[in-house]
């Protein structure tokens, strides 16, 4: 009994090709419109027939009795001509909840394609349907809603970090009166992450640790510039005005963090997923690397012609560079703030530590 149902299965499936699409949706719209096609089919084929009959009572071949008889059977015969089509139909609307029931196909509400979305936030309230869903710039590609359910919900998952703010140094414990522009010190950073949850089964506590490149740039007040005395560097005034001055340190670094992310686990069709990143986060951390390059940027204009000098070299700069970090936000959007432990320059009288305050973007 249930080879047979099979093979009905089989000769069903055979029959009607739509049920060989993925998406639910695809398969009960083809199928919907497949028996209003069948019904529309037969209703011309019975006016034909009918018009005939009509015909031929107008020309005298049969009385209006006879027309009527005939007119009644041919409307009989559509009629069972059509309701054995939809039965099949209605066989393969079964094979299809079946398939629903089995998991073997996702029940979306789009009509597929590939789209193409800006960031990197879950929002597991907002479906893809059956989009093959690429996300930039978390780099990231979904093959429909489950997938990306699938994905985000696994033990480790990835991200892309950008982060930008300003930068200065602290002197000796202090920020305030700095050497340094407050508003035109900047820092940047970028760089990949990985975050694992520590539990299987509980979201709270996370471990994040990746890579980073950070950009620190200090712009010295009072027409200064930095100039390499031996073992030491130290801030002087250039005889020229400068239009600019910039110092730019490039750090490559292994960030760590202990994550604590209040997104609460989803439950969909029984399964439970774990998320992060759409919620409150709380990052505490640091991290550890080395000095890649110190360059320094003067723009200045002598005897009318403007001039641009790059200097690159070490500037008695700190080769290891580690320091602590922290960050606080919610979704993808957090305030971050970084601080080296290390000293900036190495031999230099003065402890200055570099500080950097601004915002962190974790595109999951």
């Amino acid at each position: 009994m249930k080879e047979r149902g099979h093979l009905e299965a089989k000769k069903i499936r055979q029959k009607f090709p739509e049920l060989g699409a993925k998406s639910y949706t695809d398969r009960a719209e083809r199928i919907t419109e497949g028996i209003k096609n069948d019904i529309e089919e037969e209703k011309k084929l019975l006016k034909t027939e009918i018009e005939t009959v009509d015909k031929q009572l107008i020309d005298g071949v049969i009385t209006k009795k006879q027309a009527e008889e005939q007119k009644l059977q041919l409307a009989e015969t559509r009629a069972k001509i059509i309701e054995s089509k939809v039965a099949d139909r209605q066989k393969a609307l079964s094979i299809l909840a079946q398939d629903e029931i089995d998991g073997k196909l996702s029940k979306d509400d789009s009509k597929g394609g590939t789209r193409i979305t800006i960031g990197g936030n879950n929002n597991s309230n907002s479906d893809i349907g059956n989009h093959n869903d690429f996300v930039f710039p978390a780099m990231k590609a979904y093959n429909g809603q489950k997938d990306k359910d699938r994905q985000q919900s696994k033990r480790t998952t990835s991200q892309f970090v950008f982060a930008i703010g300003n930068n200065n140094l602290v002197t000796e414990g202090a920020v305030a009166n700095s050497d340094f522009r407050y508003w035109q010190s900047r820092f940047y950073e970028w760089g990949f992450t990985f975050n694992s949850r520590i539990s299987n089964n509980h979201n709270l506590l996370h471990a994040k640790y990746g890579l980073s490149l950070m950009y620190n740039d200090l712009k010295p007040t009072d027409n200064r510039y930095f100039v390499d005395n031996g073992n030491q560097t130290n801030l002087e005034t250039n005889p020229v005005r400068q239009d600019d001055s910039r110092f730019r340190n490039v750090n490559l670094v292994i960030p760590f963090h202990l994550e604590f992310d209040f997104t609460k686990p989803t439950i969909k069709n029984g399964t439970t997923y774990f998320k992060s990143h759409d919620s409150f986060r709380l990052g505490i951390g640091g991290y550890f690397g080395a000095n890649v390059k110190s360059k320094q940027i003067l723009k200045y204009d002598l005897d009318g012609y403007h001039s641009e000098e790059k200097t690159k070299g070490d500037f008695n700069t700190n080769g290891f560079v580690y320091g602590l970090s922290t960050y606080l936000g919610y979704k993808a959007t957090s305030l971050y703030l970084k601080y080296d432990l290390n000293t900036l320059f190495e031999n230099n009288p003065v402890d200055q530590n570099n500080i950097s305050l601004g915002i962190r973007f974790d595109f999951n």
